[in-house]
């Protein structure tokens, strides 16, 4: 009797497109966590700070739902491989700014890649995936992409603290330009084996993508919930999370180095719980996952506001615990969005949902800044805290998928309109 060979869950090509946001990521997370004392290294202060990041948000919320579209017509990869165009572009100013100011430029150009790369990203390895294996799929990708969290900010620490942020920044540069080179010549394989002439971009085209993603997020369903949660929690994050480095360095004495390798330890703890956490969402459900996440990062925040001085060794268990929330959660959130719209809107759902951070949170990190300096350095990290631990009620709730029978097509949009409703 013949044996029907397994498929496996990862196609070599997901794993080249995989080896090159690894690559790209690295360079991006060698700075990232670092960015708030970047700031403050070019005599930003920390109402400064709070408005930089603020002002950092504009560009993308007016980007990532075209950044989406663009996706789902031109297709996945050469998405990506003109946003990774721009992102080296953007190395330029980051690496060449004398003032804080300057570093918006940086942000700008950076976020046309972001918005063209990011939606692409989770739209493709659903697309790589069968829907009863979707879970674990992004669990796997997510692993594997966590890579990057692991070595990048302990990597960046190091060459700030050693040689400089100048010298560390030219190097993430590098790791970027290696990742463009890769997806140049994967969207270049993917043409001339192309079966079909990508749509063009043309207003009729966005205008009924649009048509078709916005009655899905005013129907009130799975999606408007969603999106509602998420901005909810995006607000709470962005009144603290740009200015945690600044809490480590100020408050618990961590120099550059420690913040480098407490922040790589989030990237181990996410790492380690991405597989086991996209094999939950498979198992019991999106939402499952989804809400133990948010519990286990708001009790990270709480750990992490009363540790007592000296005790640097607690960051680590804080941030462990935020790490293992993000493992638990990102798969199943990259699912559930994935199976509640229709492929052919997929990268302007997943832009969609980056979009609602700017939507709700755009002043949130400057009103972060003035939380810290009128009530206390706690009170921002405390408040977000809160936020996440009560958004596991509408998330147990109301995300829920459409009972059988009346599932998300991949072929009519018309069809989508009521997938949601219930």
């Amino acid at each position: 009797m013949e044996t029907i060979k397994k498929k496996p869950l990862l196609s070599g090509l997901l794993i080249l497109f995989l080896t090159a946001m690894v690559f790209a990521n690295i360079g991006g997370s060698m700075y990232g966590s670092l960015m708030p004392l970047y700031l403050k290294d070019l005599d930003a202060s920390i109402t400064q700070i709070g408005l930089f990041f603020t002002l950092s948000q504009i560009v993308p919320l007016l980007l990532q739902i075209l950044g989406g579209w663009v996706s789902d017509t031109l297709g996945r990869l050469r998405a990506i491989a003109i946003g990774s165009v721009f992102g080296v572009i953007g190395f330029i100013p980051l690496i060449l700014a004398d003032t804080w100011q300057w570093l918006l430029l940086a942000v700008a150009i950076g976020a046309v890649a972001r918005s063209l790369v990011g939606p692409s990203f989770d739209a493709f390895i659903a697309e790589h995936s069968s829907e009863e294996n979707r879970g674990k799929v992004f669990g796997i990708s997510q692993a594997i992409f966590m890579i990057v969290s692991v070595l990048g900010p302990p990597l960046g620490g190091w060459m700030a603290g050693a040689y400089g942020f100048k010298i560390m920044l030219l190097a993430a540069g590098i790791f970027y330009f290696i990742a463009m080179i890769m997806r140049l010549s994967m969207a270049r394989e993917a043409a001339k084996t192309a079966t079909a002439t990508a749509e063009k971009l043309s207003f009729s085209s966005l205008k009924t993508n649009l048509v078709s993603m916005f009655g899905l997020v005013f129907s009130g369903g799975l999606i408007t919930w969603m999106l509602v949660t998420d901005g909810m929690r995006d607000i709470s994050f962005q009144f603290s999370e740009n200015l945690f480095p600044v809490y480590m360095q100020e408050v618990g004495g961590l120099s550059l180095q420690q913040i480098g390798w407490v922040m790589s330890f989030f990237g181990m703890a996410m790492m380690a719980t991405t597989i086991p956490g996209g094999w939950l969402s498979d198992k019991a459900g999106e939402r499952v996952g989804i809400a133990l996440g948010m519990v286990l990062m708001s009790s990270s925040l709480f750990v992490l506001v009363n540790i007592p001085a000296g005790n640097q060794w607690m960051y680590y268990l804080g941030w462990g615990l935020a790490g293992m929330g993000a493992g638990v959660s990102a798969p199943a959130y990259q699912s559930l969005i994935s199976k509640a719209v229709p492929q052919k809107n997929r990268g302007m759902a997943f832009g969609l949902f980056s979009t609602s951070l700017g939507i709700f949170s755009l002043p949130a990190p400057w009103i972060g800044a003035q939380m810290w300096d009128r009530v206390g350095p706690t009170f921002p990290f405390t408040v977000t805290a809160v936020v996440l631990l009560l958004s596991v009620i509408p998330i147990w709730i109301k995300f829920k998928l459409p009972k059988d029978g009346v599932k998300v097509t991949e072929e009519s949009a018309d069809e989508n309109l009521s997938v949601v409703t219930g």
